[in-house]
């Protein structure tokens, strides 16, 4: 039996990323004083909104159906309104307020929130609230609905100055400061280096471009950074350090990776997949949508164009081939072809997707929360949910798209066609157009010969052979039961033709193969779904979302109504511009002018929006510290969290809308800052002061997203593809995953050769059936928008790491580059660099045997684009001898491991010895700092 090596998992495993070398944590000097801090007077955004929203609004907000008491709190005037002689808010007076009374009573009958709705105030909650009112109960319209405007970066201190390299550290510096703070060291320039590659590529360095950066990024090769930065010539050194740093930056930023990187992210939000999703899940071919996102990034396309062409690239004038493409956003939501699917049912699931969707993309919303009700918490109307959804009535489509699954026709296509393949196209149809012109003229009278014919030979058999008629004729003929299938009619048609009508059976039979020739084109061109406006149908408001309701007002399209004052439009008017193309401020449309979806993506991304820009800054922010500014990447609504550092907030949007909306340039600030750059590993006052890191003395430390898991393992071991674009491709997996997929039946057909080491973005997305691999480190089925993915810890991952036959082939692969290399051995001295790659120089001739230790400095090289430590080496060197001893004993067990998967098996190194590296492989692999993002 084939030795394990699931108990390092426990030994190694979970322990390494946190004591890697090159990685120990410097004495944090603290900002910390004495003097006891001012109590801050109470804010309501960030103190009281959230204890109303959590626990009063439900019954008391913006819903009027749920409002009890005829109270609401959410507004200043309602709240401190007189009702019977009491006011529940009485300004400056918590004792006279009845709010303070009905949360301090123990009196079942009176206390609030009402013990049965399971909700109950903490101590501190009850005196913030009777501070606030104390203080004037201060009400302020909700910090993500205010305008936008630009904050100034505040003043900071000397030493402050010295650390900070931009207004973005200069408002991290401050609040670190206000709360007895102070940064985290920077971090090494190797993790600096694998960091910045994971973020904005997605993928590992390899040993060199680490080994590369090291040299021009450190300030002496044999110093701490420290001690060197004290010798003559600090302030040209740290300027070459500063260059090295923002030339790696920008060449991750120009790679087509960060295209890869970004879609993966993006696709998340937009809920792409392969399949529709519902029933049968079949196939749907919209990829090459994929595809322009890709390039969309990696070009540079400024947001608000890039929003524009996703939701309605086929309005904007002589659209492009690309424009439409990106139309195609409009048709990723899920179809369904199942039998009995009732079409208007399914229209209105579909519009209420769409309205969902564009609402937590753009806005950070949860407008769809309005689809049968008020919003209970935010300003958000049932007219507002409709009138959203009207934006999208024009787009051709069905609700029940019956035939589909074997058709594959799920409405309007994109044929992706080449000039060469178009001029094909064209020369057959014209051929086709001929040809048909003639059959359709002679095919009438042919027809009425065909009957008497069919008549004069229907009760004929002795004379068969003179007329040439064949079994399989007579056969039909003799049908006379009025079912005749229409492939026996068209043979019997066909065999007439011959006989009586030779030119017309000469042409109709050149017909048929001209356009079987057309179809064998067309099929062999990739198509996409994309967006067709028609005129568009009635929309109304649903009661209770039921789409049997027909009562319900007509609404057209417009924008929330309480937003309405975005790009200068009055309440009175009707809301947004009517169809700029450039995204300049709108105006409102002509009386009798119906609003399009045009408007709409003018609207999200016009400079008087507040929601786009910080919706999107904050989910950068959190792309690249692993929690946003807001905690919500998907609601800035009232359920959400208000920003830790709202002016940092404010600031990046303003960058991001200012700045033409180039998500390039907003990255590249954030990562040359000095917060971005610091250490994950931090003080234990800081840890203690903030655990879950929201004040950034620190970066964070998280498991890498699926993809990036797979393809870190892909790469390592050199075999990932570096092939950009092209139709999904299927990777290895697990036999009978596809068992329960009906309508049509189907197997799982893994792809060959280099398709199965494509970048983990090009898997085929079934969403009732993801990849297992990708199911187990958490990513969505993509049925709804994701904007955030959970991250969770489970041994199951580790059986996917150790297991999966991509990550034993990619292990054995690894095992084999680590083995044709082993005499080749990094130089590395003692000191504060061990750890972190030096040159490489030849250690000896290959010989014959493995060199065990030589051989894991190889797999961590390329694994953990690091050096083992001593401790390391002793732990695994005994787990190769072990395992070479046991394959050795059990040559078919090596033989089992080293053939798995489809790249060939070396046949000039021993398999024992193969088997065992990749044993070591599979444990390295099977690390936490393998997974993590550091």
């Amino acid at each position: 039996m084939a030795p394990r090596v699931c108990l390092l998992f426990v030994a190694i495993g979970w322990l390494g990323t946190f004591t890697a070398p090159g990685r120990a944590a410097a004495p944090v000097e603290t900002a910390r004083t004495t003097a006891a801090k001012p109590v801050a007077k109470v804010d309501f955004n960030r103190d009281i909104s959230p204890i109303l929203s959590n626990n009063c609004f439900y019954c008391h907000g913006p819903d009027p159906k749920h409002r009890e008491a005829d109270l609401r709190l959410d507004r200043r005037d309602e709240a401190v309104k007189l009702r019977d002689g009491h006011a529940a808010i009485v300004p400056g007076k918590p004792e006279l307020s009845e709010l303070v009374a009905r949360i301090t009573s123990t009196d079942a009958d009176v206390q609030m929130p009402p013990p049965d709705s399971n909700k109950k105030l903490t101590p501190k909650q009850i005196a913030l609230l009777k501070r606030w009112i104390a203080e004037g109960a201060e009400y302020q319209s909700h910090w993500a609905y205010t305008p936008l405007k630009r904050p100034t970066p505040p003043t900071v201190s000397k030493e402050a100055h010295a650390w900070s390299r931009g207004p973005i550290d200069r408002f991290i510096f401050a609040r670190l400061a206000a709360e007895g703070l102070a940064p985290a060291d920077e971090a090494d320039p190797a993790t600096l280096c694998r960091r910045l590659y994971f973020d904005l590529t997605g993928l590992p360095p390899t040993p060199e471009e680490v080994d590369a950066f090291v040299r021009d990024y450190s300030l002496s090769p044999s110093l701490p950074i420290s001690q060197s930065a004290a010798q003559d010539g600090e302030t040209a050194r740290q300027g070459e350090r500063e260059k090295a740093y923002e030339a790696l930056v920008d060449k991750l930023l120009a790679s087509p990776q960060f295209g890869e990187r970004m879609a993966m992210w993006w696709l998340d939000l937009v809920r792409y997949a392969d399949t529709v999703g519902y029933h049968g899940d079949q196939d749907v071919t919209i990829w090459p949508f994929r595809d322009y996102v890709i390039r969309a990034f990696h070009t540079g396309m400024p947001f608000d164009q890039f929003t524009r062409e996703q939701l309605a690239g086929d309005l904007l004038s002589n659209a492009t081939r690309e424009q439409r493409i990106a139309s195609g956003y409009n048709r990723l939501g899920m179809m369904t072809a199942e039998g009995g699917a009732q079409d208007k049912e399914y229209l209105a699931k579909y519009a209420a997707d769409r309205v969902r969707n564009v609402s937590a993309v753009w806005m950070g919303a949860t407008v769809g929360c309005a689809e049968c009700h008020d919003h209970k918490f935010d300003p958000y109307t049932a007219r507002d949910f409709y009138s959203l959804a009207a934006f999208f009535a024009d787009i051709k489509e069905k609700g029940f798209y019956g035939g589909a699954n074997s058709t594959g026709e799920w409405g309007p296509r994109l044929f992706l066609t080449t000039p060469d393949q178009e001029a094909q196209i064209r020369k057959l149809e014209d051929e086709i157009a001929s040809i048909k012109q003639d059959v359709d003229k002679s095919t009438p009278d042919a027809r009425k010969k065909y009957k008497a014919w069919e008549q004069e030979h229907r009760g004929r058999g002795t004379d068969d052979k003179a007329a040439g008629i064949t079994k399989e004729i007579r056969n039909i003929l003799r049908d006379d039961s009025g079912k005749r299938s229409a492939a026996a009619e068209d043979k019997l048609f066909t065999f007439f033709l011959q006989k009586t009508e030779p030119k017309l059976a000469e042409e109709t039979a050149r017909l048929q193969k001209l356009n079987a020739e057309r179809k064998k084109l067309q099929d062999s061109i990739p198509s996409t779904l994309v967006t067709e406006a028609v005129p568009p149908r009635t929309m109304r408001i649903l009661a209770r979302g039921n789409w049997m309701d027909e009562t319900g007002p007509e609404v057209e399209p417009a924008v929330p109504e309480f937003l309405r004052w975005v790009a200068g439009v009055k309440r009175s008017g009707a809301s947004v511009a009517g169809g700029s193309e450039t995204g300049a401020s709108p105006t409102a449309p002509a009386r009798g002018t119906r609003l399009s979806r045009l408007d709409l993506a003018n609207w999200l991304t016009d400079a008087s929006n507040p929601l786009t820009p910080r919706v999107f800054a904050n989910r950068f922010w959190g792309m690249l510290f692993g929690v946003g500014l807001s905690k919500r990447l998907d609601d800035l609504g009232a359920q959400g969290e208000p920003p830790v550092h709202p002016e940092l907030l404010d600031y990046l949007a303003s960058e991001l809308r200012d700045g033409s909306w180039n998500v390039k340039a907003l990255l590249k600030q954030i990562v040359l800052s000095s917060a971005y750059r610091q250490s994950s590993v931090a003080s234990k006052e800081t840890v203690e002061q903030d655990p879950f890191n929201r004040l950034y003395a620190r970066q964070s430390r998280f498991r890498l997203p699926a993809e990036a898991v797979r393809d870190r393992a892909l790469a390592a071991s050199g075999l990932l593809s570096a092939t950009l674009g092209g139709r999904s491709v299927k990777p290895y997996q697990p036999a009978g995953y596809y068992a329960q997929l009906n309508f049509p039946k189907r197997e799982y057909q893994a792809d060959t050769g280099e398709n199965l080491w494509r970048r983990s973005l090009y898997t085929h997305w079934q969403r009732s059936f993801l990849h297992p691999a990708l199911v187990a480190f958490d990513a969505p089925s993509r049925e709804e928008c994701t904007c955030e993915r959970v991250r969770s810890n489970t041994p199951l991952q580790s059986l996917v790491l150790l297991n999966d036959p991509e990550f034993v082939e990619a292990a054995r692969v690894l095992a084999e580059r680590a083995i044709r290399i082993s005499h080749l051995l990094p130089i590395v001295g003692e000191g504060p660099d061990y750890g972190v790659l030096g040159r490489t120089g030849v250690r000896g001739k290959p010989t014959s045997r493995t060199d065990p230790s030589a051989v894991i400095v190889q797999l961590y090289r390329f694994a953990l684009e690091r050096l083992p430590t001593q401790a390391e080496l002793a732990l695994l060197l005994p787990l190769f001898q072990k395992h070479k001893a046991a394959y050795e004993a059990d040559a078919a067990a090596a033989k089992t491991l080293v053939e798995i998967g489809e790249r060939p098996t070396p046949t000039d190194i021993n398999a024992a010895e193969l088997a065992a590296a990749a044993s070591v492989a599979r444990a390295v692999m099977n690390t936490h700092e393998f997974v993590t993002r550091d």
